[in-house]
C-alpha cells in the first residue's frame, strides 16, 4: 500500500536528483578545462543521477 508520505517522498527526491545531477554536469563542464579527467567524472556521475531522478518522476506517475 502506497501512502501519501510515501508519494512525497519519491517526489521530493526525484527532484533533488534531477537538480543535483544538473549540477554536478554543467559543473562538470566547467571544471573539464582544467582537470579533463575529473570533468568527464562529475558530466557522467551528473548524467547518471539526473537519470535516476526521471526515473523517480516515471515511479510516482505509476503510484496509486
Amino acid at each position: 500500500m502506497v501512502t501519501e508520505t510515501n508519494k512525497l517522498r519519491v517526489e521530493r527526491w526525484s527532484w533533488i536528483l534531477i537538480y543535483g545531477g544538473l549540477l554536478a554536469l554543467v559543473l562538470g563542464m566547467f571544471l573539464e578545462r582544467q582537470d579533463r579527467t575529473l570533468g568527464d567524472t562529475l558530466q557522467i556521475g551528473g548524467t547518471i543521477v539526473a537519470g535516476s531522478g526521471a526515473v523517480l518522476i516515471w515511479v510516482r506517475s505509476r503510484m496509486k
